[in-house]
């Protein structure tokens, strides 16, 4: 267009961060996001959200918080979900669970209610974390709420259990799945067997290898690994011989 002598105009600009986004290419967003205020175009909040998720998808929690910031400074009507959602999901991906806890705090004091993918990225940013007590209370939230956790959802929630060693809790989250018709995976096993194996409750991750099996679902190389560790470990100390 500027070879044709063509000026871009706000149409123009929307389409390409647009493109960017969705081609999950943060850079020439954030330039185009910057050409548009040389050009004397005010963004406005479609344009920022599309910013955001395109930092978002590139991992940078930074940039998208920065955005954010802008879109207040702006004066713009930022109250969202999506631009909450975008920076919540950028944090956790970026392991920073801090922020993205701050961000749902936000959204409740500006009067929004977080939706299920907000508690998902948040309790994510939680696992990622190691905070199995802030995932853990982020569901119960979702609960109060009357919010539906899916099979993603709960996964975290166990992976954050296995990496603070509860292997209680992260088997009371299987049993939950199970009450809430869903069918664990290959995933929630996993971590469910390697929470069991931390705190060295070889017979429950032996007992959950056997559910896997019953379900139908082929563990993986570390699932198996996990389990057979167990069983070495178990019979050299109990004096059973090795089969």
């Amino acid at each position: 267009m500027w070879d044709a002598e063509l000026e871009p105009n706000v149409i123009s600009y929307s389409a390409g961060i647009s493109a960017c986004e969705k081609g999950e290419q943060w850079q020439p967003a954030l330039l185009l996001l910057s050409e548009m205020l040389v050009a004397k175009f005010e963004p406005d909040i479609s344009h920022y959200n599309a910013g955001i998720s395109a930092c978002e998808k590139g991992g940078q929690w930074l940039r998208a918080l920065s955005l954010l910031s802008e879109m207040w400074e702006a004066k713009l009507d930022h109250n969202t979900i999506f631009s909450y959602n975008a920076g919540i999901s950028a944090c956790a991906k970026g392991g920073q669970w801090q922020q993205a806890l701050s961000l749902l705090s936000e959204m409740w004091e500006a009067k929004l209610n977080p939706d299920t993918f907000s508690y998902s990225a948040g309790i994510s940013a939680c696992e990622k974390g190691a905070q199995w007590q802030r995932a853990l209370s982020l569901l119960g939230e979702m609960w109060e709420a009357k919010l539906d956790a899916d099979t993603a959802i709960y996964n975290a929630g166990i992976s954050a259990c296995e990496k603070g060693e509860q292997w209680e809790r992260a088997l009371s989250l299987l049993s939950e799945m199970w009450e809430a018709k869903l069918k664990p995976n290959v995933i929630s096993y996993s971590a469910g067997i390697s929470a069991c194996e931390k705190s060295e409750q070889w017979q429950r991750a032996l007992s959950l290898l056997r559910e896997m099996w019953e379900a139908k679902l082929k563990p993986d190389m570390i699932t198996t690994a996990l389990g057979s560790a167990r069983v070495r470990k178990a019979s050299s100390g109990s004096g059973l011989c090795r089969c």
